[in-house]
């Protein structure tokens, strides 16, 4: 069954590679649409889409992330989401 989720990574995320882990690993998972972003709060923003198995692998995969950051919580975005987030590209997962 096709998922999508939009969900926010706490903790040091930012300035350790963390939006390049997040596509390499995406790569790896494969069939898994969408992108990665920071947000000046200093989280980075998660919005993807695929096959429930696979964004279940991705959603373990960000609760360690890359071995420089630390993740103190992943929440999940829910409700009416902003007209002025990226649209996802079936096929793709980028930094944006």
């Amino acid at each position: 069954m096709e998922r999508e989720v939009y969900i926010k990574i706490y903790g040091r995320v930012q300035g350790i590679g963390f939006r390049w882990w997040a596509v390499k690993n995406a790569e790896e998972i494969g069939g898994i649409s969408g992108w990665v972003r920071n947000v000046e709060d200093g989280t980075v923003e998660i919005m993807m889409s695929g096959e429930e198995e696979n964004i279940d692998k991705m959603l373990l995969a960000c609760h360690k992330g890359p071995p420089l950051s630390r993740v103190d919580a992943v929440k999940f975005v829910v409700g009416r989401w902003s007209g002025f987030l990226p649209p996802i590209v079936q096929g793709v997962f980028k930094r944006v």
